[in-house]
């Protein structure tokens, strides 16, 4: 990778250690820096460090508007050098830091000093108040979930399938950034994405053949800030074979082209979401060739991640089916309910945290590029500038999109400081961010860290709430995953498997169990590697995993980890 291009997980820690108390040492970066300093500090934090963080809420990491004089530059450049080595130390900032979040940087011993010394001055130069309007934080709920995630009997193989070539250039991690598996039509070949911009083909578990490259294929194509920005998602037609479409999602450059779904004038633009069909020229070669037409572009505010990191077709649905070709597309709040923007939520006027569904087949849409269905469920609405597009909205990061055997739509969404969950969407639903996290209450006007207990009016709002969910005392983002569908594991007959993205945790629970307005309990399952009990961070030799799923057309299924770049199967046995 190049220096200039640094790995997200890196900023995911290192500005961790803005809070770290280090104010009092003569080494603080105290000089007032020049405008040209602070403007490149700026465009080096929404760069590669406002997917972790931003300067009012905590997120992955803390908000960083009152880190002021924190830090000091001595102390900085050391812990970047090697992390691993101050937290050995037993340096006690470091150490609570790594016992809250659960990530480790990795070492960046080639990192260029002037990129952190600008993006420290940026942040010396803000001036932020630690208080914060709002409910008041002794009536939040320390513990939301108070129950621990029970672990079951379930052990599972595991059998290693394949190793995906590492698309950073200075092996820093993560080496393959893969982070869905799908499956053409009719095929057994599974194919599997790197956000980086490549698609490989995997036929008979075999070695990765790279099918499509869409950073070549479109010259304003990203892949930064990271965690998620890139290629996001791809979904093929489920007329592929006659009809040759396949569909991509990916970002651009602010500002490349004039946007479907603009932001107001007042917010600034960080990056563009794209989604693309691409007519294949031969559905049958080993590599794509075809052209692209571009379906729809949104704009995403400063904060730049959550964007649209999932399309997909109901494999359900047969020709003559009311969802047969239509595509669901799961857009991500952008960040702006961190950031402050809760208004451009929540609402049917915004595509922000919301579930499209369209027909990409079609031209009733506004630009004339695609249809909306006539049965979604605000079509007929006459609300003035509603998006009719949207199937159900209320969402923070709706990652991944799955249906159960029985026909149940099942949302994986990702939550902000305390609760992961998984909705059962049906048409219309509202499921409350960022007003409502899981089943509980937030502040939009507060900390956003804090949850609090459904008010004794909540009945008047008409949210949805999940039907399973966990704390962030269990793990840190949910890893949207699919009911097993598959002959060869009995035991998994049922069960609904998911994890945590960067634990690597395992978590099921049974299909039986959904239920309207309930929770389905969920316990924990575990792995065997050669028969041997193993957990995946063993298995990466990393703290983060950044666990994947992914479901075979036998519905077999399959664990991606991002961390190491490889590709395992769930067997019976070895």
């Amino acid at each position: 990778m190049n220096k200039k291009h640094h790995s997200i997980l890196f900023w995911g820690f290192l500005l961790l250690s803005f809070y770290s108390c280090h104010s009092g040492s003569s080494e603080t970066n105290s000089a007032i820096a020049d405008s040209t300093v602070l403007k490149s500090g700026e465009n080096l934090f929404a760069r590669h460090c406002s997917a972790c963080h931003n300067l009012r809420q905590d997120g992955i990491g803390p908000a960083l508007g009152d880190a002021g004089n924190r830090l000091t530059a001595l102390w900085t450049n050391r812990f970047i050098h090697n992390p691993k080595n101050i937290i050995a130390s037993g340096d006690r900032h470091s150490n609570e830091l790594l016992a809250k979040y659960k990530v480790m940087m990795p070492s960046f011993e080639n990192l260029p000093d002037s990129v952190i010394n600008d993006i420290v001055a940026y942040l010396q130069a803000q001036k932020k108040s630690n208080k914060k309007g709002g409910a008041r934080k002794d009536q939040a709920l320390n513990n939301p979930v108070p129950q621990q995630i029970p672990l079951s009997e379930l052990k599972i193989n595991l059998r290693l399938i394949t190793q995906f070539p590492a698309t950073t250039n200075d092996n820093n991690l993560p080496l393959a950034r893969i982070t869905k598996m799908g499956l053409s039509p009719g095929s057994n070949d599974l194919f599997i994405l790197d956000l980086r911009g490549k698609l490989y083909r995997l036929k008979h578990n075999k070695t990765p053949i790279l099918y499509m490259d869409l950073g070549n294929l479109r010259s304003r194509f990203i892949q930064e800030p990271g965690l998620a920005t890139g290629f996001g998602s791809f979904a093929f037609h489920p007329g592929f074979n006659t009809n040759g479409l396949i569909y991509t999602t990916h970002s651009e450059v602010a500002g490349s082209a004039k946007a479907d779904f603009r932001l107001p004038d007042s917010l600034k633009s960080t990056l563009q979401w794209v989604l693309t069909e691409w007519k294949i020229d031969d559905v049958h070669a080993a590599n794509f060739s075809g052209r692209g037409r571009e379906l729809l572009r949104i704009d995403m505010e400063e904060g730049s991640h959550h964007g649209v990191q999932e399309i997909i077709f109901n494999p359900q649905s047969k020709k003559g089916d009311k969802d047969y070709g239509l595509l669901y597309i799961g857009i991500g709040d952008g960040g702006s309910a961190e950031d402050g923007f809760s208004f451009l939520l929540d609402h049917k006027k915004t595509v922000l945290g919301t579930l499209l569904r369209i027909d990409p087949l079609g031209t009733n849409s506004a630009n004339g590029k695609y249809s909306i269905p006539a049965d979604n469920p605000f079509f007929r609405d006459s609300s003035r500038d509603l998006c009719k597009e949207i199937y159900a909205y209320g969402f923070r990061n709706p990652h991944r999109i799955t249906w159960t055997k029985s026909g149940l739509m099942l949302v994986c969404n990702i939550g902000q400081g305390n609760i992961e969950s998984i909705d059962m969407v049906k048409p219309g639903n509202d499921f409350g961010w960022p007003a409502r996290e899981g089943n509980f209450s937030l502040d939009t006007h507060g900390d956003l860290n804090n949850v609090y207990a459904l008010p004794s009016n909540d009945s008047m709002y008409h949210f949805t709430y999940p039907i399973a969910e966990y704390d962030h005392d269990e793990g840190k983002a949910i890893c949207g995953g699919y009911e097993y569908q598959g002959s060869d594991i009995p035991a998994l007959r049922g069960k609904f498997l998911f994890g945590d993205i960067p634990s690597g945790r395992l978590f099921c629970f049974d299909i039986k169990d959904i239920k309207t307005g309930k929770r389905a309990p969920v316990s924990e399952w575990k792995i065997l590697m050669n028969g041997e009990p193993e957990t995946l961070k063993q298995l990466c030799g990393r703290d983060r995993v950044d666990l994947r799923f992914g479901r075979d057309s036998n519905g077999e299924m399959y664990i991606l980890t991002k961390a190491d770049g490889k590709l395992y199967k769930l067997i019976n046995r070895d």
